[in-house]
């Protein structure tokens, strides 16, 4: 939260209602700049993370998969004795 605190800081300061200089638009793009990084930042971590639970959810369910057909493998032989 402390980025989007920073973020507000830094579009308040450009103080948008004033006549727009070159130093105003220059800060403007610096903003919108650090706006798209933060952004593409925090997307590539949540990408990975989403990822990373997909993986670790796969596993989970291949290791269920497999339990399930061992326990039926071992009633079907259970029931043929």
């Amino acid at each position: 939260m402390s980025s989007d605190a920073t973020l507000s800081a830094q579009v308040n300061k450009l103080n948008l209602n004033q006549p727009s200089t070159e130093t105003d638009a220059s800060e403007l793009v610096s903003v919108v700049d650090d706006l798209l990084n933060q952004l593409g930042s925090k997307f590539s971590a949540l990408s990975s993370e989403l990822i990373s639970k997909m993986d670790e959810m796969s596993r989970r369910l291949d290791n269920l998969e497999a339990t399930i057909q061992a326990g039926s493998a071992q009633a079907a032989s259970d029931g043929e004795e």
